[in-house]
């Protein structure tokens, strides 16, 4: 493999996740959020959203991953056990992009969610209830 498809083959296969049969199970994931549509009363299915972490040299956000919430609204496998580690991160959903593939207009075209961590032991649950018009997140459980 060429020194120039190693970086691309790293951020396709961060992009796509755990493969099948891997050790690593969604559920064991330090980081999860959900996404409910409260103007249906359904989970968000589809929605994108991408994870960043703040460079602490640089105060450049960096993007960890690109994922979609799947049938149940939920987003497994965002961040991996080995990958971490205090500071500061940013889930960006793009709340612009699910409302239009539903036909509806919105308000926000994105929602951003900053969120400090300080152990890298405990596990974050990042949940988002979205309508059109409005939204709100919590630290859940």
């Amino acid at each position: 493999m060429s020194s120039r498809a190693a970086p691309r083959l790293l951020r396709l296969q961060r992009h796509l996740g755990p493969q099948e049969g891997s050790s690593m199970e969604p559920r064991d994931s330090p980081l999860t959020t959900h996404v409910l549509d409260t103007a249906s009363g359904l989970p968000a299915k589809g929605l994108c959203l991408r994870l960043s972490w703040l460079e602490d040299h640089s105060q450049q956000w960096m993007e960890l991953r690109t994922s979609y919430t799947d049938p149940d609204g939920r987003c497994p496998g965002l961040l991996m056990p080995d990958q971490m580690k205090a500071g500061t991160y940013k889930l960006t959903f793009d709340t612009e992009g699910y409302w239009r593939k539903r036909g509806q207009e919105s308000f926000y075209p994105y929602v951003e969610v900053v969120f400090t961590i300080t152990s890298n032991a405990q596990k974050f649950h990042v949940p988002l209830l979205l309508s059109p018009w409005s939204y709100t997140t919590y630290r859940g459980s």
